[in-house]
């Protein structure tokens, strides 16, 4: 059985200016990626509600919505990295880039040996952000995790008048026999524990009032 082909990279690539638009798309298919055109930020906007593109191309100045306030959407409301494409190759552009979050920025005008090098840099480096927001996520549900699995274990070492090692080793082996995860068996643990420390207080309170 033969294994699957990878999908290809999918690249929008946003400018109002449309001999350059074909001329990217066209380079950068031949590379071997997927393209998606838009003349304008409204129509990006559009193809990035159907699907989200690996990476974006974008023009900093175009009628309309310009090429930084696509750049602000993109940044505060979908995880697609995006590329600069600037004719101004004046310090003051690179710094806007930057501030927008930008992976990359390349000078107009473009040919096909300066695009590659400079296009690659810049999804290799939207791959390592990528990567890391993602061991982040997992970085963060691990120690969430682990916090409800260490509170778990000492609310047994209370409740059992036993030792650590012990406490754990009890939860683990309940939540195999069940087959669930440690960290659910700990939660369910501290929710029950949550809800009679509740029943406790209500009914020392009906106990006072003499009801």
């Amino acid at each position: 059985m033969s294994a699957p082909i990878p999908a290809k990279r999918q690249v929008l690539i946003v400018d109002d200016d449309e001999i350059l638009l074909a001329f990217l798309g066209e380079v950068l298919r031949h590379a071997g990626y997927d393209t998606v055109l838009a003349t304008s930020a409204e129509e990006a906007l559009e193809q990035i509600a159907i699907r989200e593109p690996d990476i974006a191309l974008l023009d900093i100045t175009m009628p309309g919505m310009s090429g930084l306030e696509l750049a602000s959407q993109l940044h505060s409301k979908t995880t697609v990295p995006f590329v600069f494409l600037s004719g101004s190759p004046d310090v003051e552009s690179s710094r806007q880039a930057a501030a927008h979050g930008a992976v990359g920025f390349i000078v107009k005008p473009v040919d096909a040996e300066r695009l590659m090098p400079a296009f690659e840099a810049a999804l290799a480096r939207a791959d390592e952000i990528r990567q890391l927001r993602r061991t982040e996520l997992n970085l963060n549900a691990a120690l969430a995790a682990g916090r409800e699995t260490s509170l778990a274990v000492g609310l047994l070492m209370c409740k059992f008048k036993t030792d650590r090692n012990t406490a754990f080793e009890v939860l683990r082996d309940h939540a195999r026999s069940s087959r669930r995860k440690i960290n659910e068996v700990a939660d369910q643990l501290l929710a029950a524990e949550e809800m009679l420390n509740s029943l406790h207080g209500a009914f020392n309170a009906r106990l006072k009032s003499g009801k």
